[in-house]
């Protein structure tokens, strides 16, 4: 496993106990948020792989686009494709403020418990695939 690899799942792999954290102290916004950066970070752990040594993966948010970009996205299920959507969202507050509240409201204790759920199997589904 290269060097680049390991930095983008180590930092993933940070960030999904972030979101366990974020949850447990009722911060619902950045449990979406953080989900969010564990997807972005495992693709680009893939698109990695695949990199020449010193190059970095697209520094661009976009789930599905990262996720073609890994060539994962063919492969994956229908729920998978559907899930990343989901999340995609969940990036603008850190990039838009203003859509924070609209982004908020739809964030509550149990479907940021099902989305922490569904980014962890998320995550071994693309390590999986490393």
């Amino acid at each position: 496993m290269n060097e680049g690899v390991k930095y983008w799942l180590s930092i993933a792999n940070y960030d999904i106990e972030t979101a366990k954290a974020m949850l447990k102290t009722e911060r619902y916004l950045y449990v979406g948020f953080m989900c969010h950066q564990v997807i972005e970070k495992s693709l680009k752990a893939v698109i990695s792989r695949d990199c020449n040594e010193g190059e970095i993966p697209p520094k661009i948010h976009d789930l599905s686009k990262l996720a073609i970009r890994a060539k994962l996205f063919s492969i994956m299920s229908e729920e998978q494709q559907n899930f990343i959507d989901d999340l995609n969202p969940l990036n603008i507050e850190s990039r838009y403020p203003e859509y924070k509240d609209e982004i908020a409201a739809g964030l509550t204790k149990e479907n940021c418990g099902e989305l922490i759920k569904g980014t962890e199997a998320m995550l071994c589904w693309i390590k999986e695939q490393l």
